[in-house]
């Protein structure tokens, strides 16, 4: 595989769930075979803490040690794809703290470009994933109508929330008269009132009109972790709403990182738009 004067990297947020570095490896190899290029999976956070006899033996890297490792191979140059839906502070705040933090280091040629996250305006391809694996879920079901409910892990970030809601409009006019309503909610949220964009809540919606027979919950996750793995906090949601609710059938579809290829075409075209003038989310030189 070349690998070039450009290091690529496949990020995520990071988990302690050894099954999210999993998909981030399924998603980099991937990329890998679109781009020709080798593509290196590197959480910002946690997953270094991850036992590596849960990873066959191969220890997940996180974000700063990985960078100091390629320095110490004369790498000075990194383009990070990010598997993330929006312009999230990790992506916008915490990241360009921690580059900074380098560049104290001395480490003056160090050049990073960011490549914009999955969902942009007026492109459908993550809604499209999302209304496959509705349907898909329906089929499996037997039901030919249903409501939809599309979670996301909730945020602080009004400007991340900006993107549930655009998903969700994009999944209702992708899905059109094949469900009977679609509306955005949320895992969970921070208190305080200046938070109350996330709502409303999984928990909430769940049981309510119009969400009260069946209900999809269509998940606004790439990847599997305590939130959206097996027996995670959604699930758990869903099973207690179907305990207090005698009429109400829920089920969760698959992940949109269930979706390798589709996924992969949306990172390789991200990762692509970095690399042309203005195209970055995020161009950083120390």
């Amino acid at each position: 595989m070349d690998e070039t004067k450009d290091v690529v990297v496949l990020m995520d947020n990071g988990s302690l769930r050894a099954a999210s570095t999993v998909q981030l490896r399924l998603l980099a190899k991937g990329l890998e075979r679109v781009l020709g290029q080798r593509v290196y999976p590197v959480s910002l956070l946690y997953s270094s803490k991850i036992p590596v006899e849960e990873l066959a033996g191969e220890p997940a890297q996180t974000l700063v040690p990985f960078l100091r490792k390629m320095r110490e191979r004369g790498k000075s140059e990194f383009t990070i794809v990010p598997l993330f839906f929006g312009p999230s502070g990790a992506l916008s705040d915490y990241l360009p703290e921690r580059l900074n933090a380098l560049k104290t280091e001395g480490w003056r040629e160090l050049e990073v470009k960011v490549a914009p996250p999955l969902v942009q305006d007026g492109d459908f391809a993550v809604a499209d994933i999302m209304a496959d694996l509705i349907q898909v879920k329906m089929g499996q079901l037997g039901w030919r109508s249903a409501s939809v409910a599309m979670c996301d892990h909730g945020t602080p970030a009004k400007a991340v929330n900006d993107v549930r809601e655009l998903v969700a409009q994009q999944l209702a006019e992708v899905l059109e008269k094949k469900c009977d309503l679609v509306m955005a909610c949320s895992m969970e949220r921070r208190e305080g009132q200046e938070y109350d964009f996330n709502e409303p809540l999984l928990e909430n919606l769940l049981g309510s009109e119009g969400f009260d027979e069946r209900v999809i919950v269509s998940m606004l996750f790439a990847s599997p972790g305590r939130h959206a793995g097996d027996n995670g906090d959604v699930a758990a949601i869903c099973s207690a709403a179907a305990r207090a609710n005698a009429s109400l059938e829920v089920a969760m579809t698959d992940l949109v990182g269930s979706k390798v290829e589709e996924l992969v075409a949306i990172l390789a075209e991200r990762y692509r738009s970095a690399r042309e003038v203005k195209g970055a989310l995020i161009s950083w030189s120390g």
